[in-house]
């Protein structure tokens, strides 16, 4: 799911929509359960309470449009719904409502700062690309090599400019793996597994 919106799906490269990522200034945790994050509220913007948004989704026009409620983390801070949105250049600009009313103000809208903003799994469309995958999905699945030797587990996705699994080794520390087809060839979310037929030196970083 967790950075801009997923690149677009072809045949021949691995993609991921919906980005559960956390951000890498803050503490692990454990997500929402059965949710993924598809924003992260960054600084105000102006003084009436506008908010930044991080996107980590495909479809920030669905995902955000005036009226839908959006799950947080932390969750005392939800859940809070879109009034308003729009787009200042490149960057989503939101208007929110909270428990205690709409943000108005400059303070209110610091005080959601780094909040994640989630949305049900149930929630999400089915994926028409054999190529594109949920954040989630791959996510827990068993790293290995072609010939069978395990790798690691893929312990996250971090979408920065490139698509990237993490991968946790066994014996401590972690791998970043670019997730395109030259690399991981084979994804087998029924099967537990992705293969990752590594470029010389990169079990070296």
């Amino acid at each position: 799911m967790s950075a801009g919106v997923a690149c677009g799906s072809t045949s021949s490269t691995p993609t991921v929509a919906e980005h559960p990522q956390p951000s890498p200034l803050s503490a692990p945790h454990d997500p929402v359960p059965d949710t993924v994050v598809v924003g992260r509220i960054g600084r105000p913007h102006g003084v009436r309470g506008e908010v930044t948004v991080e996107v980590r989704t495909d479809d920030p026009e669905l995902r955000f449009a005036a009226g839908s409620v959006l799950l947080t983390e932390p969750v005392a801070r939800g859940p809070l719904t879109v009034a308003a949105r729009r787009w200042h250049r490149e960057i989503l600009l939101l208007s929110l409502e909270g428990p205690a009313g709409p943000v108005e103000s400059r303070e209110a809208a610091e005080a959601l700062r780094d909040t994640e903003l989630h949305v049900p799994l149930a929630d999400l469309p089915e994926l028409d690309d054999p190529d594109a995958y949920y954040d989630h999905q791959l996510v827990g699945l068993a790293a290995r090599l072609p010939d069978g030797t395990a790798l690691g587990e893929v312990a996250a996705v971090r979408h920065e400019g490139a698509d990237l699994l993490v991968v946790r080794r066994p014996e401590g520390g972690e791998l970043l793996v670019p997730f395109v087809a030259a690399i991981v060839p084979t994804v087998d979310v029924a099967g537990g597994f992705v293969v990752v037929d590594p470029p010389e030196g990169l079990l070296d970083l």
